[in-house]
């Protein structure tokens, strides 16, 4: 998979893209990440992207030229490896999640630009596919949301994690939050690992961490049981989460 990102602030990316899980796919070449200065991409002598906003206004406006520029730039070779979609990070755009994150992993090229200042002229949504944002807050430009949509998507291509059912059973993956995780050792300060995970009945078990699945949801983000769809489980009625559902 190749991501190219369009940003103001490329100093911002090399922390996050040259460590952990994103530094291997890129070492192991099933992610190559570029990230581009949009400044390379303006006509102004200064190299100037931004303008004030017609119509008055506090702040400045990222302007459409040099965006349009950068984006036909990394745009021109697309029909080279099976298809290219483009997204403009923004606070009004769809709320990036799992499914998406899916979605996403199957296309060969995505082109991320970030905005900031006061946003992006209007007209740049006319070369997008889509525009997403990572939640209902403002920040200062679309470069953090860019690295979170990078980490989110490639989690989901071929090969990049070492365990593939690892995304099967991560939160939201079915709708539910994950359930509790224990490791060595099974006491520690009076606190206990659950019983039932020392038992070796894997049936008992992954009954157990659906209903604890079930009772965080409920407890954390009740909002996330009308997304959960054909997640082809039913919770055990005797079970107290159940009960509260």
């Amino acid at each position: 998979m190749i991501i190219d990102v369009i940003t103001i602030f490329p100093e911002m990316f090399p922390g996050v893209l040259g460590a952990s899980m994103l530094k291997r796919a890129q070492e192991s070449g099933r992610l190559r990440v570029a990230v581009h200065d949009l400044r390379d991409y303006s006509q102004d002598k200064h190299r100037k992207v931004d303008d004030r906003p017609y119509g008055g206004g506090p702040g400045m406006v990222m302007r459409v030229e040099p965006i349009v520029e950068a984006v036909e730039a990394l745009t021109r070779d697309c029909g080279d490896h099976g298809g290219c979609e483009t997204i403009l990070m923004s606070p009004a755009g769809e709320r990036c999640s799992s499914a998406l994150a899916r979605t996403l992993a199957d296309v060969e090229h995505l082109i991320l630009i970030c905005g900031h200042y006061e946003g992006v002229d209007e007209r740049v949504k006319s070369l997008v596919d889509r525009s997403v944002s990572i939640g209902d807050y403002v920040l200062t430009g679309g470069e953090l949301p860019a690295m979170v949509l990078i980490d989110c998507v490639a989690r989901y291509v071929p090969g990049v994690l070492g365990h593939e059912q690892a995304t099967e059973e991560e939160s939201f993956a079915s709708g539910w939050l994950e359930y509790p995780q224990y490791t060595r050792p099974p006491a520690f300060r009076g606190m206990m690992v659950p019983e039932i995970l020392l038992s070796g009945d894997h049936e008992r078990i992954a009954r157990w961490r659906q209903e604890q699945a079930v009772a965080r949801t409920l407890a954390s983000r009740p909002d996330l049981l009308k997304d959960v769809q054909g997640s082809g489980f039913t919770p055990n009625p005797e079970h107290p989460s159940a009960r509260e559902a």
